[in-house]
């Protein structure tokens, strides 16, 4: 039979279960959207840039069961995306990055778009395939999505020329994609190892990162049988319930909350998943990892790339924790409930959090009241989608997350710009679900025009911008090292005005006084399908436990020299003014 390729490639699609495409048509991918127009299964969303369509498939594998898949235009259009695919790359996100390419049936040098894009995407894909006949468009994009969801996953990328897009092509069969395959635990020596040494231990500690996000249950029983304390990493988050005793927080060395230092103190054996030890998860690599590690990671190159593992466990973090907890409950028995243990913790966040409540009020919007409006607020389901910046750290360590999968942020590759856009593919991949965007006024400038993509679909959003019209996070470093914040100033926005230019709703929140009401008006605007940014006064006067450990961890291992010159500068700064 014959079929053009881009005929193929959304049958293709079609058989892989993919519902949304982001992206932009362009004279090399007209064909390939005319298709995606006949699709009764897929729809093509088309977005107002590559990047914010990168962050929209991003986080469409995050919060649901799809692979987020990008359609975009050769050259200009992968460079656009490259932050996004590059977020999932370092991330672990599944991603299908299919590009148009120039075309390959003629002659002619200096074709427009022409760079050799494979080169281009190799350092942040798991692979880069170019299509060269129309019978392996099917077979290739099947191997695509093997390769994105299989192992660590991440983002795959495809280039299909013009020509193979456009033009007909002989094929012999249509492939029907035969599913995922599965794979089995088969380490018996180290589950009895891991489970011998957690057992043996009076302090063991559990950190649980995104590779564990599948495993929630499974984890908590683990937690439970061994009374250990839980502590995540930032990605990783939702991996674990903060309603559950045993929970402490985000992090657990000088970076992280009172309640999950104070429990990690003395930690004899940790056991992590789906974690990389990387510099956010450690605050910077501030963190004492005991001698007696058990690392479970589906990832090998991970082992003892940053801690060594006295124990190393490869495979899927669902799988191998169960294998060990039938190892554990086969060499011991659950302990008894640790109530001072979870008494301590709660004592912990109880305090932690009257600290900021206690920030004397200067007319602006005292964080902790914010987001103990917001959770409750919001069902456990909801999905919260938070940019890059000092509303990162507020949030992680002030909004209690109850259910997996449900909040979603940048962390490794740490790119500004990812809620607004990210917050429309979590909508999109379950429009059942209440979503919602915690961005920075920074953040929010990056990719605030990607509203008008939620407005003409209809997503009922509610964009929280972080308004104190400055790059806060970096300007709190700058004034501890430097006295002065070069650079960080942002100038007037208007919120109002951004959302009369999209058509968004808008609210403003001023002060304490303002939260429940404005959050109603809100909720309720946003109910109707129509997106809302609520313009958030924020109070900003305190630093995070995260900032102040991170900073200090970082000065504490610089130089003597080095230490007494920055201080010297600070110090004369702050004589003279």
């Amino acid at each position: 039979m014959k079929k053009t390729g881009a005929w193929l490639a959304v049958y293709a699609l079609e058989q892989l279960r993919i519902r949304h495409t982001f992206g932009i048509p362009g004279v090399h991918n007209t064909e390939l959207y005319d298709e995606l127009n006949n699709s009764d299964y897929v729809t093509p969303i088309l977005v107002t840039h590559e990047q914010g369509a990168a962050y929209m498939a991003d986080a469409v594998s995050r919060v649901s069961d799809r692979v987020g898949t990008l359609v975009i235009v050769p050259a200009a259009g992968v460079t656009h995306a490259a932050s996004g695919i590059a977020e999932a790359y370092l991330a672990g996100v599944p991603m299908l990055v299919i590009a148009a390419g120039i075309r390959t049936d003629l002659e002619y040098r200096y074709q427009i778009h022409q760079i050799d894009q494979l080169d281009l995407v190799r350092p942040f894909t798991k692979a880069a395939f170019r299509i060269q006949e129309h019978r392996n468009i099917v077979p290739t994009l099947y191997q695509a999505w093997r390769l994105a969801t299989s192992g660590e996953p991440g983002p795959v990328f495809i280039e299909i020329p013009v020509n193979i897009l456009l033009f007909t092509g002989e094929i012999e069969e249509l492939l029907i994609f035969p599913g995922p395959a599965t794979q089995g635990v088969q380490q018996k020596a180290q589950l009895a190892r891991a489970a011998e040494l957690l057992l043996a231990a009076p302090r063991p500690g559990i950190f649980l990162g995104w590779g564990a996000r599948e495993a929630t249950g499974v984890a908590t029983d683990i937690a439970e049988f061994l009374q250990a304390p839980v502590s995540t990493t930032l990605q990783g988050i939702s991996v674990f319930p903060a309603t559950h005793p045993l929970h402490t927080g985000f992090g657990f060395g000088p970076a992280a909350v009172p309640a999950a230092r104070n429990a990690f103190s003395g930690c004899d054996c940790l056991l992590a998943v789906g974690t990389r030890f990387g510099e956010i998860a450690t605050g910077s690599f501030g963190v004492s990892v005991p001698e007696n590690l058990v690392h479970v990671d589906i990832n090998p190159k991970v082992f003892g790339a940053n801690y060594p593992a006295a124990v190393a466990l490869e495979g899927d973090a669902c799988a191998v924790l169960l294998a060990l907890l039938e190892e554990l409950n086969r060499q011991g028995r659950p302990r008894q409930a640790n109530l001072d243990l979870q008494g301590r913790i709660r004592r912990d966040k109880r305090a932690y959090r009257e600290q900021w409540y206690a920030i004397p009020w200067n007319g602006r919007v005292n964080p902790a009241r914010f987001f103990d409006e917001l959770r409750r607020r919001l069902p456990d389901d909801a999905v919260v989608a938070v940019d890059d910046g000092n509303h990162t750290y507020l949030t992680a360590e002030l909004f209690p997350v109850h259910r997996s999968k449900t909040f979603i942020l940048p962390t490794d590759f740490n790119s500004m710009g990812y809620a607004v856009p990210a917050a429309i593919g979590a909508k999109l991949a379950r429009p059942g679900a209440e979503v919602v965007a915690i961005v920075g006024d920074g953040a929010f400038m990056m990719t605030c025009m990607e509203i008008v993509t939620a407005v003409l679909n209809g997503l009922g959003i509610v964009y929280y911008v972080f308004h104190d019209g400055e790059l806060s996070q970096i300007a709190q470093s700058q004034r501890i090292s430097y006295n002065r914040a070069p650079c960080a100033a942002l100038g007037a926005l208007d919120l109002e005005g951004v959302a009369k230019a999209t058509g968004a709703g808008y609210v403003r929140m001023e002060g304490d006084g303002d939260i429940s009401q404005a959050m109603e008006q809100a909720h309720e605007t946003a109910k109707t399908g129509r997106p809302v940014i609520v313009d958030v006064q924020i109070d900003y006067s305190k630093r995070t436990a995260f900032t102040q450990g991170a900073i200090k961890t970082n000065f504490g291992r610089f130089p003597l020299a080095q230490k007494l010159r920055m201080a010297l500068r600070v110090v004369s700064r702050r004589i003279v003014g």
